[in-house]
C-alpha cells in the first residue's frame, strides 16, 4: 500500500460519518479489511503469465518425452516385425537396450499425460460415431455428430484429427483439446446447442413499454428469449428523470428509462423471467447493483402475481402488469396469448397483492426464483474507469458492493445468473487494439477473483458467476481472442487457484464493433458487421449481437435490427460450413496468431504488475493513456488514408452528396413520454413515501453497521427511486474522483 492510500485509511477509520437522524449520533465506518489485493497478491498477474509459460513449457517437454517414446515403441515393433518376416533370429541385446529405454521414457511422462494418450483411441471413437452423449449438471445431453448435405455427404460438428504421432496427439490435448475439455482453447462445452442459436440482441428505447415491444419482436420467432438490455444515460449515471435541462433531454434516448422497479416490470412483462427458454443481459455498471436488485425483485414480483392468479385469488386483468398499449400476460413468448380488453379490471396495487400471500409461501416463491433467474448483468467497475465512464461511486465502495453481490448470490444459491460481464467490449470501443482488449479485460477479470478471494469466498463458489465480453473487429487477432482468453483463464484457474473444471470454463458474448460502423456509405456495414458475425461463429462465443447497420446514427429501427438478426441466423442456418464447430483448429495460421496473441497479453500482464497490478495502474492512468494512444494510431492512420476503410476514405461513392444522413429515421423519445415517465416516477415516490424512508435509513445504517449491501438494497429497491437510492450510497461510499 503506498502512503497516500495509508493514510487516507487512517483518516477514515478516524473521521466521523454522521447520520442524520433525530439523535444526531454519530456513526464511524469500520475498516477491517483497508485493501482491496492484500499486498501480499500485488504481483499476482506476473504470477500467473508465469503460470502460463511454465505450463506450455511442460507440454513441450512432456511432448518430447511422448515422441521419443513413440519413436522407440515403433522401432522395437519394426525390429520385431522384420525379425519375424525375414525368420531371423531376434536380437536379444538390442531388444533389451530398447525395452529399457522405452521404460526410461515412460516413467518421466506424467500419470495424466500417459491416461490422456491411452484414451485417444477412445476419444476418437465417441466423436466418430453417429451419436456423442454428454452431462451438464446431471443432465444428459445427446448430440447427433453429423448432419447431411444436399448431396448426402456427412459433415462432423467437430472434426477429430488424424495425428499418427503420439507427441502430435499429447502436444493438440495438452493445448487445444476438443471443446468441452481442458485447456478449452475450442471451447468450454463439447457442442453448441441445437435447439437455442446464440442470438442475443440489444435494445432500449424510450419508455419501458417501447422495449418490451421490441424485445418481443425480436424474440417472436426464436425458441428462445435472450434479451439485452440498454440502459438511457439518466439511468447510467445513477439518477432520476426530470425537467432538468442537463436531463430531460436524455430521458428514454439511445436507451431505455429506469427509475423504479414498477419499470423494471413493465420492461420485463409477458416474459416468464424464470424459465429455462428466457435470459436477460442487463448493460449496467455504475448503479448495477440497484438495477439488479430492481430486476430480481421483478421476476419475484412476477411469480406472486402468477400464484395469486393460479389460485384464483385475484383474475390476470388484476393481477399481470400490462404493457403501454393495455396488453397483459404472464409468458407470452412461450405461445400464451397477449390479453387485450378494454373492460379490463384496475391492477391491483401490489401492496395489496403481497397480503394475499402467505408468509411462508412468499419465502419460497422467492428462494425458488432467485435460483431459477438467468442472465448477466455487467456491473465490471474497472472498465468504467479505464474506458466507458460511467462511474458514479468511489471505486473501492463500488468494489465493495460488488464483492456484496457475489456474497450474496453464494449465500442464496444463484448459480444461474452471472454477477459481472467482464467487459472488454468498451474497451475497444475507446480504442484499444485487440491485444489491450484481451489482456486489460482478463487482467480486471483475475482482479475481481484476487479481490473475492481477499474476502474469504472460495474460487468455485463465485468463478462460475462470471462472464465475459468482448468486441469483434476485423482485424487478424479478432479470429482468435476467445481461444486465447479460454486458455489463458482455463490454466490460471486450474494450475494457480486450483479451480474445479466448472470454474476453469470461461465463457464469453461477442457483439460486433460499434467503432468500425461508420455514417458514410452505411449499408456497407451490415458486410463488415456479417464478417465480424462469421469470426464469433467460427470461435464458438457463447452468444452473439449483431449491430444493425444505422446505429452509426442512431438507435436501431425495426427494420434495420431485423437485418442484423438476418446476417447471424444465415450463418448459422444457410452457411453449410458453419454446421463444423471447429473449423479453427488445425489452421497454421490460426495456431501462429494464437501463439502471438497470448504472449502478447502476457507480456501486457507484465507490464500492469510492474505498476503494481490493475488498481495500481489505474491510479497512474495507465490503462486510460494506452487507450488513448491507440485510438489515436486508428485514428491517424485512418484520416492518412494508410488504414483503408472502403466508402470511407477508399473507393468512395462519387455520386454520394456531403452530410446527407443515409437513413429513413432517428428514434428518439418524444417530450410526452418524457414527461410521463416523470409522472410515473413522482407518483410512485408518492404511494411509497413512508417506506422510502424507512427503509432508506435502514440501508444507511447496515452499511455503515457493515452488512451486506445488497441485502439491504433488495429491500429498499422495493419502494425507493433509482435517484433516491444513488444518493443515499453517495452519503457513504462517496462519488466517483478519477485519479489526476
Amino acid at each position: 500500500m503506498c502512503i497516500n492510500e495509508m493514510a487516507l485509511s487512517f483518516l477514515l477509520e478516524k473521521f466521523i460519518y454522521k447520520e442524520k437522524n433525530t439523535s444526531d449520533k454519530i456513526k464511524t465506518i469500520n475498516l477491517n479489511q483497508n485493501y482491496i489485493i492484500p499486498p501480499n497478491r500485488s504481483r499476482y498477474l506476473s504470477e500467473i503469465a508465469e503460470t502460463i509459460r511454465d505450463y506450455k513449457k511442460w507440454v513441450a517437454s512432456e511432448t518430447t518425452l511422448v515422441r521419443k517414446y513413440h519413436a522407440l515403441s515403433q522401432s522395437l515393433e519394426i525390429l520385431k516385425n522384420e525379425a519375424k518376416e525375414n525368420n531371423d533370429p531376434i536380437n536379444k541385446s538390442n531388444i533389451d537396450s530398447i525395452t529399457q529405454s522405452i521404460d526410461k521414457h515412460k516413467d518421466q511422462i506424467s500419470p495424466e499425460t500417459m491416461d490422456k494418450l491411452n484414451d485417444w483411441d477412445s476419444l476418437y471413437s465417441k466423436y466418430t460415431a453417429d451419436e456423442y452423449s454428454y452431462k451438464v449438471r446431471n443432465k444428459v445431453i445427446k448430440v447427433e455428430t453429423f448432419t447431411k448435405t444436399l448431396s448426402n455427404i456427412k459433415i462432423p460438428k467437430v472434426s477429430f484429427p488424424k495425428f499418427h504421432d503420439w507427441g502430435d496427439r499429447i502436444n493438440w490435448l495438452l493445448l487445444e483439446n476438443v471443446s468441452g475439455s481442458f485447456p478449452f482453447t475450442s471451447g468450454v462445452y463439447p457442442f453448441k446447442r441445437t435447439q437455442e442459436d446464440p442470438t442475443r440482441m440489444f435494445a432500449g428505447e424510450g419508455l419501458a413499454e417501447n422495449t418490451n415491444k421490441r424485445f418481443h419482436y425480436l424474440s417472436s420467432e426464436q425458441q428462445f428469449a435472450r434479451l439485452s438490455t440498454a440502459f438511457d444515460s439518466v439511468t447510467l449515471y445513477g439518477e432520476d428523470p426530470d425537467f432538468r435541462p442537463d436531463i430531460f433531454g436524455k430521458i428514454g434516448n439511445s436507451g431505455v428509462s429506469i427509475s423504479t422497479v414498477e419499470d423494471m416490470e413493465r420492461l420485463y412483462a409477458g416474459f416468464d423471467l424464470t424459465s429455462n427458454s428466457t435470459s436477460v443481459s442487463m448493460t449496467i455498471n455504475g448503479p448495477a447493483p440497484i438495477i439488479l436488485a430492481y430486476f430480481f425483485n421483478t421476476a419475484i414480483r412476477q411469480q406472486i402475481r402468477h400464484w395469486v392468479v393460479q389460485n384464483k385469488l385475484l383474475t390476470p386483468g388484476e393481477a399481470y402488469v400490462r404493457t403501454g398499449d393495455n396488453r397483459y400476460g404472464f409468458n407470452v413468448h412461450s405461445g400464451e396469448s397477449w390479453v387485450v380488453d378494454s373492460k379490463t379490471p384496475k391492477l391491483k396495487e401490489w401492496k395489496e397483492i403481497q397480503k394475499l400471500v402467505p408468509p411462508k409461501v412468499y419465502t419460497k416463491i422467492e428462494n425458488a426464483t432467485l435460483q431459477k433467474v438467468r442472465g448477466t448483468v455487467q456491473a465490471d467497475i474497472l472498465k468504467e474507469d479505464q474506458a466507458q465512464n460511467t462511474c458514479i461511486f468511489s471505486t473501492d465502495f463500488s468494489l465493495r458492493m460488488m464483492g456484496d453481490v457475489q456474497q450474496y448470490f453464494i449465500n442464496n444459491n444463484i448459480k444461474n445468473y452471472y454477477s459481472v460481464s467482464i467487459s472488454g467490449y468498451h474497451i475497444a470501443e475507446a480504442g484499444a487494439n485487440p491485444i489491450t482488449q484481451v489482456a486489460f479485460t482478463l487482467a480486471n477479470g483475475f482482479t475481481y477473483l484476487e479481490y473475492y478471494k481477499s474476502r474469504g469466498m472460495n474460487v468455485d463458489d463465485f468463478a462460475p458467476n462470471f462472464s465475459f465480453f468482448f468486441s469483434n473487429g476485423l482485424d487478424a487477432e479478432y479470429s482468435v481472442i476467445g481461444r486465447v482468453a479460454r486458455r489463458i483463464w482455463s490454466i490460471a484457474l486450474k494450475n494457480l487457484y486450483g479451480a474445479n473444471k466448472r470454474s476453469q470454463m470461461l465463457k464469453y458474448h461477442i457483439q460486433t464493433s460499434g467503432r468500425s460502423l461508420h455514417a458514410q456509405e452505411i449499408d456497407f456495414n451490415d458486410i463488415r458487421t456479417t464478417l465480424q458475425a462469421l469470426l464469433a461463429i467460427y470461435g464458438n462465443a457463447n452468444s452473439l449481437h449483431t449491430n444493425a447497420y444505422d446505429e452509426a446514427v442512431t438507435t436501431p429501427t425495426e427494420d434495420s435490427v431485423r437485418r442484423a438478426m438476418a446476417i447471424q441466423l444465415i450463418i448459422n442456418k444457410e452457411l453449410g460450413i458453419a454446421n463444423n464447430e471447429n473449423i479453427n483448429q488445425g489452421s497454421f495460421i490460426i495456431n501462429e496468431l494464437t501463439e502471438l496473441v497470448e504472449e502478447a497479453v502476457l507480456d501486457e500482464f507484465e507490464r500492469i504488475a510492474d505498476r503494481g497490478g490493475v488498481l495500481g495502474a489505474m491510479e497512474t492512468q495507465y490503462q486510460r493513456g494506452k487507450i488513448q494512444e491507440e485510438s489515436l494510431n486508428y485514428e491517424t492512420k485512418k484520416s492518412l488514408g494508410q488504414l483503408e476503410i472502403i466508402g470511407v476514405n477508399s473507393f468512395l461513392n462519387p455520386n454520394r452528396e456531403n452530410d446527407i444522413l443515409e437513413v429513413s429515421e432517428l428514434i428518439r423519445s418524444s417530450s410526452s413520454e418524457k414527461e410521463l415517465q416523470i409522472k410515473r416516477l413522482n407518483e410512485f415516490k408518492k404511494r411509497n413515501c413512508d417506506l422510502s424512508k424507512q427503509s432508506l435509513s435502514q440501508l444507511q445504517s447496515s452499511i455503515l453497521a457493515g452488512s451486506n449491501i445488497f441485502t439491504e438494497l433488495m429491500i429498499a429497491s422495493q419502494f425507493s427511486s433509482l435517484g433516491q437510492i444513488s444518493s443515499t450510497l453517495y452519503n457513504i461510499g462517496g462519488e466517483y474522483r478519477r485519479n489526476l
